[in-house]
């Protein structure tokens, strides 16, 4: 990938809260905010950061159910609703899975990039609390191939896949260090969530984590390999950030220090239709990693902290040997040193990640941003990790799908 003739940057980010089992304000059977309501909280606390809506070029919404979990459609014509000044403005929706944040970002900098606008604001929300889980998990299999893989697959399609992917590693790397480096993921997770308000594991309360983590998967009940804290939840959420050039840092009244710059990214589909040839390794993620790497021209032991996409722990450890953290089938011991947990080497998901932040599908690549620029500009309270002069950068990976729509880019606090 070519690298950019103009300056990208993020600022202004806002996080709902992420709703859904776990958190005390969720209750089943009682009102919970819609779709709007989401979109709407999420752009104004992005809007009034930076001057509101008038100060807005473009618009750009990510989502990817929303016709089925909300029978909604037209989500672009949403982006008005959050403020007046957004009327008759250019917007646009854009979905990939559960990778569809990514690329409303990826829209957002081009947009940059080709100067059509100078400020866009982009949103990432999904709402899928509307259904029960059994429903859902078939809505969520949209995300793979319907005719060839869906007809035929389990009834929770994505945590099958994933149990899969899992049983795969077991037989190639053993079992039990991969069980124990699951419920590790597991454990830094919810403690990550912990300290962070938004978090859907917020409230989490449970003690001995890896204990909890390492109950024997049900097959009976469930999928073969892999247990219910082995998953991310079903999550409401909405995320919003600015996407600015430095003219539009300048028009919104935000200095660079509150800002940061997009130095690297790089955005690969892998064909729908055709199954992993290893299931033990993440090759679209690997890809787009290194292209993201190779266009920021800096080497691993520069990233400060990484933003995974840990739909399920297996994808959280199969993320770290395809980032290039470890090698093929070293991923367990890695994160068993402690590599990835908020006082390790390189932080991984520090206000939470996939399975503690919570995982509202379409908007989860828009969260990641966010929760990189809180922690490379100092805005993450309770949850701030130390970013080191000789470590300034960052990292989000964003996967559709059973790694087949990935995006990934490299951050750095803007200069």
């Amino acid at each position: 990938m070519k690298k950019s003739r103009r300056k990208v940057f993020m600022t202004a980010g806002y996080n709902t809260i992420s709703l859904g089992t776990g958190r005390k304000e969720f209750h089943p059977k009682k009102p919970r905010p819609g779709l709007e309501e989401y979109i709407r909280e999420a752009g104004q606390g992005t809007l009034k950061q930076i001057g509101g809506g008038k100060n807005v070029d473009e618009g750009v919404i990510s989502n990817f159910m929303a016709a089925r979990f909300n029978k909604q459609g037209n989500l672009a014509a949403l982006i008005p609703y959050v403020d007046d000044d957004l009327r008759w403005k250019p917007c646009c929706r854009v979905e990939g899975a559960c990778g569809s944040g990514g690329l409303g970002l990826a829209a957002g900098m081009k947009s940059v990039l080709a100067e059509t606008a100078d400020v866009v604001l982009a949103i990432g929300v999904e709402v899928q609390n509307t259904v029960k889980a059994i429903y859902g998990a078939d809505i969520l299999a949209g995300a793979g191939w319907f005719r060839g893989e869906r007809k035929k697959g389990h009834a929770y399609f994505f945590p099958a896949a994933f149990s899969d992917r899992a049983g795969a590693y077991f037989e190639k790397y053993g079992r039990e260090k991969t069980r124990q480096a699951f419920a590790r993921w597991y454990r830094n997770a919810i403690e990550n969530a912990r300290l962070c308000e938004t978090a859907q594991e917020f409230h989490n309360t449970a003690e001995n984590l890896e204990s909890l983590a390492l109950t024997e998967p049900n097959p009976r009940t469930f999928v073969d390999h892999l247990n219910v804290f082995d998953c991310s939840k079903v999550s409401d959420a909405g995320s919003a950030i600015a996407i600015v050039s430095e003219k539009g840092l300048k028009r919104i009244g935000i200095p660079k220090s509150d800002a940061v710059e997009v130095v690297g990214w790089g955005q690969v589909e892998a064909d729908l239709t055709i199954p992993p040839e290893d299931p033990t390794r993440l090759e679209t993620t690997a890809r787009a990693v290194k292209k993201a790497l190779e266009c920021a021209g800096i080497p691993l032991q520069e990233l400060g902290t990484v933003e995974c996409h840990d739909c399920f722990t297996i994808s959280g450890l199969l993320s770290v040997e395809a980032i290039g953290l470890a090698g093929k089938g070293e991923g367990a011991d890695y994160v068993l040193a402690g590599n990835t947990s908020r006082q390790g080497t390189l932080p991984v998901n520090t206000s939470g990640g996939l399975i503690g932040w919570g995982h509202p599908t379409g908007g989860t690549g828009v969260r990641q941003a966010v929760t990189i620029w809180q922690q490379l500009t100092g805005k993450a309270g309770n949850w701030q990790i130390p970013i080191s002069p000789d470590r300034p950068y960052a990292l989000s990976v964003n996967m559709g799908g059973n790694d087949k729509t990935v995006t990934a880019i490299v951050y750095r606090r803007a200069e």
